[in-house]
């Protein structure tokens, strides 16, 4: 594969995002170069669902499919790296990379996703995205009738309780310390019958990722199946140094067509949204490349 140092687009990430951007800049034939670090940030999870045609396939056949078509287009490049700066110049961007190469072009999608902040509890990080999980569309189903924890506090917790108590009547909430409640939230927990339960969390107990239990300071062990959490993000440090507008959640500021306040730089997938899903990122990436395409063509026009 013949890798140059100019291209009409480069997109950092190649994941679901970046391929559909890929796909949607390609069908246009637009010279474009996919940059990817090989760590996908839903890795750590068995089974994708809620994607049409592709419910319960492994992120990684999936990814492994997307990415065949992808490069069926002969216009679109993909180079394994990791992308460790990206500045705007005066006739586009210049893009870094960890091996010390250096790539330019008119255009750039960021779509890396976020890294996960995992709180300091022992276990967490081996039942993430198995039965520790953020998303009741995601994986719900997978575990429902199940013991189930929340593991948040305060307005989080609420939302969580009022989708999970769907599919679960067995439903506590771990605050992980003191809570955080209004006299009226406390009231609706109560009327479902979801316990507020304040202790300290210390570990879960686990069989190969299959959580088992919640130990608490006190050193008691709650029986627990499955537990609901949303770990603080994390950009990549290159994303901040663009300048680009971060919103109050601490994803990239992207309008309707992923544009972020970078002109000529745009986002996609989950580092633009909580919306952590397969379905959700492929649309959003479609939305850029079709985006970068038109407004390429009417530059040249």
């Amino acid at each position: 594969m013949n890798i140059k140092d100019k291209y009409e687009v480069i997109i950092i990430g190649g994941s679901y995002a970046g391929l559909s951007a890929a796909m949607a800049l390609g069908r246009s034939v637009r010279d474009v170069l996919i940059i990817d670090s090989g760590l996908p940030c839903n890795r750590f999870t068995p089974h994708s669902h809620n994607f049409l045609t592709q419910d319960g396939e492994t992120p990684a056949a999936i990814s492994a499919k997307a990415k065949a078509q992808v490069m069926a287009y002969p216009s679109v490049k993909f180079k394994e790296s990791i992308v460790t700066e990206v500045v705007k110049r005066e006739n586009g961007f210049e893009v870094s990379t960890a091996s010390g190469k250096t790539f330019t072009s008119k255009k750039i999608v960021i779509a890396t996703g976020v890294t996960d902040i995992f709180p300091g509890i022992d276990g967490f990080a081996e039942c993430w995205g198995k039965t520790v999980i953020h998303c009741p569309y995601c994986h719900g189903y997978e575990v429902r009738q199940r013991n189930t924890a929340i593991l948040a506090n305060g307005d989080g917790a609420m939302h969580y309780a009022a989708l999970i108590s769907q599919l679960t009547g067995n439903l506590s909430v771990y605050t992980n310390g003191p809570a955080a409640f209004e006299s009226q939230q406390k009231e609706k927990l109560a009327k479902h019958n979801i316990a507020i339960i304040e202790g300290k969390v210390t570990r879960i107990h686990h069989d190969n990722g299959q959580v088992t239990g919640l130990e608490l300071e006190d050193g008691k062990v709650q029986a627990v199946e499955a537990i609901y959490a949303r770990p603080e993000i994390k950009l990549q440090d290159f994303i901040l140094k663009t300048g680009v507008a971060i919103n109050d959640m601490g994803f990239v500021s992207v309008d309707e067509m992923q544009r972020t306040s970078v002109p000529g730089l745009y986002a996609s997938g989950d580092c633009t949204t909580g919306q952590r899903a397969v379905a959700v990122a492929v649309a959003s990436g479609m939305k850029a490349g079709a985006a970068i395409n038109y407004e390429l063509a009417s530059e040249s026009f």
